[in-house]
């Protein structure tokens, strides 16, 4: 059923116009718009909300699972011979997220006007990385597109499995510590009061710890309990803040590395993920300072960042990979040597995929041995401070029952 569309396009000249064109589908308004000279900006059904070409600004958000099915059915489609249009248009329908079928629909549409499939990709950086970008273009001009797009779904696969155990290692203790402190906060500002007004009445002089949990009760009850909720959210969001700056991001980050259990786990991940991304960009044709760009940029880790551009520059210089590696101290001896091994064998790409699955299950054992270790921290920790209380709580009592028996 053909629908009324608005546009908005520029001419060759720089001229923005707009207008209305009832068609059956986007693309071929598109198409039309296309013939006449137009480059379209913006086409949206009348009524609808607007369908933005630059990309989509609203709308599901695109999940590391839907580029790895998307590329995945790419990959199987272009290797049963279907030309990359009609893949295209095959994905573009039966994509299950709305906002990646939209960006497949205008991908689409650039391949048809003549625009690489790599350079179409380029202008939607929400859902395909620069990773993504140059790989797609690299298997392009090699004439290896199927076995890229596997490569890609396989790398993108292993370093979303990467991501999940880091943060399932930090939401136990995020949980544990959350939990603890909403019980004790309760404790303080809903029970405490009730036992003071109990020794209140009874006339007892309290001893020093409860004399504490009790101010420290009143404290929370009142002003301090404001005071201390807006120093907490301010602490967090000028810590988020600062940690938007360059030399907060970059101070922040040493000071990751440098903590006990956390800082080896950030390391390891940060060795596997540069592995990984060097290896499947080498292994796939891009140039080896093409490929350490790409691995600073995608680093998570300002220090790694600044390590993987210092590389970068030596390289430029004539030197290998694992002569600056070494005098970092973020890469480990042993990956250093199993890098210069490959370089000077010609295997440099498989040497980083096996140095990448190591510290896959590198890092499988120090989020194990992080659970392991905070787990009885954690329970010390809240028997501590939910003991205290309960002594303190209970020490007056007993101080009553010492008087009350003395007095038979």
């Amino acid at each position: 059923m053909p629908t009324t569309f608005k546009w908005t396009g520029k001419t060759p000249k720089g001229t923005v116009q707009n207008g209305e064109i009832t068609a059956e589908t986007r693309e071929e308004v598109i198409a039309t718009l296309r013939k006449q000279g137009i480059i379209p900006t913006i086409v949206a059904e009348k009524k609808a909300a607007a369908f933005q070409l630059g990309g989509i600004s609203r709308g599901k958000k695109i999940k590391d699972r839907d580029i790895i099915v998307f590329t995945r059915q790419f990959a199987s489609m272009y290797n049963a011979g279907i030309p990359i249009v009609q893949s295209l248009e095959i994905m573009s329908k039966q994509t299950e997220n709305t906002s990646l079928r939209a960006i497949v629909g205008q991908v689409k549409a650039d391949v048809e006007a003549g625009v690489t499939l790599a350079d179409a990709m380029k202008k939607h950086p929400k859902a395909f990385s620069e990773l993504y970008v140059n790989l797609v273009a690299a298997g392009e001009q090699g004439g290896v597109l199927d076995s890229v797009l596997q490569r890609l779904a396989v790398y993108i696969e292993k370093a979303m499995k990467l991501k999940k155990k880091v943060k399932g290692a930090m939401i136990y203790p995020s949980v544990v510590l959350f939990i603890a402190a909403l019980v004790v906060a309760i404790i303080m500002i809903f029970v405490i009061p009730v036992f003071a007004k109990v020794f209140g009445d009874m006339g007892v002089a309290l001893p020093g710890p409860t004399r504490m949990v009790i101010g420290l009760s009143n404290f929370l009850s009142g002003i301090g309990g404001l005071i201390l909720f807006f120093i907490i959210v301010g602490s967090i969001i000028g810590f988020s803040q600062y940690r938007k700056t360059a030399i907060g991001k970059m101070n922040t980050d040493r000071l990751f590395l440098r903590i006990p259990v956390i800082g080896n786990l950030i390391r390891k991940v940060s060795v596997a993920r540069f592995a990984r991304t060097l290896g499947t960009l080498i292994s796939s044709g891009v140039p080896i300072l093409d490929g350490l760009d790409i691995c600073a940029k995608s680093a998570g880790n300002k220090v790694v960042e600044k390590v993987v551009y210092e590389v970068k520059k030596e390289v430029a210089s004539g030197k290998t990979v694992s002569e600056p590696l070494a005098k970092s101290d973020v890469f480990p001896p042993m990956v250093v040597q199993m890098i210069s091994v490959g370089e000077s064998t010609g295997s440099l790409d498989q040497m980083l995929s096996k140095i990448a699955d190591f510290y896959d299950d590198e890092v499988d054992n120090a989020v194990a041995n992080l659970t392991v270790l905070l787990e009885p921290a954690l329970m010390v920790f809240l028997g501590t401070v939910i003991g205290f209380i309960v002594v303190a709580l209970y020490l007056p009592i007993f101080k009553l029952g010492a008087v009350v028996s003395g007095t038979h």
